[in-house]
């Protein structure tokens, strides 16, 4: 099975972000643009940088119709290994979104930290981005702020009325140092991983070439999934519904005892 290297380990808790030596099989790769070209026809009417929650099949509650493919990613058991290298045994998925820019007009990401959205105490995820097409500077490829994460503190957001963005709240002016960002340049296949403090975002695509990674969010069950929070309701431009968001205990067990995993999920 796949694990990270002890390098590797240290490099994602003091950067905040890795890239594994690991990466999925070219076969593996295939299916998954398969899959995107068909959650792409089943969705039209959705910006394809905002395909939220596209691991649940069908109409997913959030203005989605997923694909079980990203599901089925989501739950591979190399990729559970990678991630129980850093946030332990016992883990939970609770979501999956697809951002695939377009060539020429590609959404700007704004710099943000993931933790500033999520309804998730104590905060704590790891977040698997999968690049299933070329992810470079040229069409918009992740960029990070190495150790942001440090200190485990969430930076003001100031929202942003615009519609050429994939998320509408933006860290404020003097959070960070931009100078000091990476570009997280990856090939089909390929993944980075981060943490949910990190200050990460991503140019436009304007260049000739489709950008799709894959993010995939797992959480320590130490966490609670609290579906009575709502952080920046309405404010973000992505339509969401934490309050029926389903969660997979895919290993270990609920170490917090209040995690429910019925809600969302169709029997």
């Amino acid at each position: 099975m796949a694990h990270l290297a002890p390098d590797e380990v240290a490099h994602y808790h003091q950067q905040g972000w890795v890239v594994p030596r690991f990466r999925l099989p070219a076969p593996q790769v295939s299916q998954m643009v398969g899959a995107l070209d068909e959650l792409l026809r089943l969705n039209p009417g959705v910006r394809p940088e905002k395909l939220v929650s596209a691991h649940v099949a069908g109409d997913n509650g959030e203005g989605v119709r997923g694909v079980a493919d990203f599901l089925d990613l989501a739950r591979d058991p190399e990729l559970v290994d990678l991630v129980s290298d850093v946030i332990g045994d016992d883990v939970i998925l609770w979501g999956c979104h697809v951002f695939c820019k377009p060539p020429v007009e590609g959404y700007e990401t704004p710099w943000h930290q993931d933790g500033h959205y999520w309804p998730i105490r104590p905060l704590a995820t790891c977040t698997v981005w999968v690049a299933l097409e070329p992810s470079t500077r040229s069409n918009g490829c992740l960029r990070v702020i190495p150790g942001s994460h440090h200190g485990q503190v969430l930076h003001p957001h100031l929202h942003e009325d615009r519609t050429d963005l994939t998320l509408n709240q933006r860290m404020a002016d003097g959070s960070f140092d931009e100078s000091q960002a990476v570009n997280i340049e990856l090939e089909p296949g390929q993944m980075s991983m981060h943490d949910v403090y990190m200050i990460h975002g991503a140019h436009a695509n304007t260049s000739s070439v489709r950008r799709t990674g894959v993010a995939l969010r797992y959480m320590p069950s130490s966490s609670l999934f609290d579906r009575a929070l709502r952080p920046v309701d309405g404010k973000t431009g992505v339509p969401v519904d934490f309050a029926r968001r389903p969660l997979w205990l895919l290993r270990g067990i609920d170490r917090s005892g209040r995690n429910d995993f019925e809600v969302g999920h169709v029997r």
